[in-house]
């Protein structure tokens, strides 16, 4: 599932760092993946670029294997890629508060905030904090542009253009 994010509409070389300064407006959709269903396995879901959340899992007793994503290439402002609640961008990943149980192994978010670099992120994946809810061997990379914080919930290391290309990683969540 991918949001056309990037090209040469609206190009002018002024304008953000490849100049493409229309297409968060032209090109829009919201969320990517909603899965509602319960019981639902997904092997090698691609989900990338969307405007908010690229992948919400709803439904209970979900399992995904190899998750793959990019955050969208063109929010024009930190304000537009800020969430209602004041949070610092969304996440690739976020399973929904009410889930109780869920399970997702080797994941990657990847950053690449090409027309505005200045962007910040603050978690690559968001799950809540139950014990049946539990990720392993997730990351979260800079591509050259762009910032993400922490790659779940806070833990993890950030991922900025001090190390652009180096993979953070975090083994386990919750840690066993």
């Amino acid at each position: 599932m991918w949001r056309g994010d990037h090209g040469v509409e609206g190009f002018d070389p002024t304008d953000g760092v490849n100049g493409d300064n229309e297409r968060w407006a032209t090109n829009t959709g919201t969320v990517g993946v909603i899965v509602n269903g319960d019981d639902v396995t997904a092997t090698g879901l691609f989900v990338e670029h969307f405007q908010t959340y690229n992948t919400l899992w709803n439904g209970e007793n979900g399992r995904v294997i190899l998750y793959q994503n990019e955050l969208p290439y063109d929010p024009p402002t930190q304000a537009d890629w800020t969430q209602p609640d004041g949070t610092l961008g969304y996440p690739g990943y976020k399973v929904a508060d009410h889930v109780k149980h869920h399970e997702l192994d080797g994941a990657g978010v990847y950053v690449f905030n090409q027309n505005n670099p200045s962007i910040l992120t603050a978690n690559g994946f968001e799950v809540p904090e139950t014990p049946g809810v539990k990720l392993h061997h997730i990351m979260t990379v800079n591509l050259s542009a762009g910032t993400v914080q922490h790659v779940v919930n806070g833990v993890g290391g950030r991922a900025d253009n001090t190390n652009t290309g180096t993979p953070q990683f975090v083994v386990d969540y919750p840690t066993p």
